[in-house]
């Protein structure tokens, strides 16, 4: 089998294909979710705490003072940038959140699915009359 045929194979692969949806979906939903976190979810939570940006905050661990968390940067000063780390803490949750809402959903609708019936069974007297019939037709 050539290289190209088993990449074709594996490629079209239903669960390779899923994976593939699931990576493009999942990066667009983190970037819903990032949005939601950054502009709308902080900013409250800052005006909450007194008008508090978690996305510049952060601890100096240089012995140089700088009015901006961008100015120490651009010196290259050692930060904690523990705002930010706030921010992707909280994203992390709301994702996590909304995976599980959907797996409980995804297994909702799975047990709501009524089982297939059982196969019937055949009874005993019913296979051996079959069987004496194919013997007799063999003859």
């Amino acid at each position: 089998m050539s290289f190209m045929r088993e990449f074709k194979e594996f490629a079209m692969r239903g669960n390779v294909i899923d994976l593939a949806v699931g990576v493009i979906i999942g990066a667009a939903f983190g970037k819903i979710v990032d949005s939601l976190v950054k502009d709308i979810v902080m900013p409250v939570i800052g005006r909450l705490l007194g008008g508090v940006d978690f996305r510049h905050l952060y601890i100096n661990l240089g012995d140089q003072t700088y009015e901006t968390m961008e100015a120490a940067e651009k010196a290259g000063a050692p930060l904690v940038k523990y705002g930010q780390f706030i921010n992707t803490t909280i994203d992390f949750l709301i994702i996590a959140f909304a995976i599980f809402v959907a797996v409980k959903a995804i297994n909702r609708l799975k047990r709501s699915e009524p089982p297939p019936p059982p196969a019937p069974v055949e009874a005993e007297e019913v296979k051996l009359l079959r069987e004496i019939r194919d013997t007799l037709k063999r003859g």
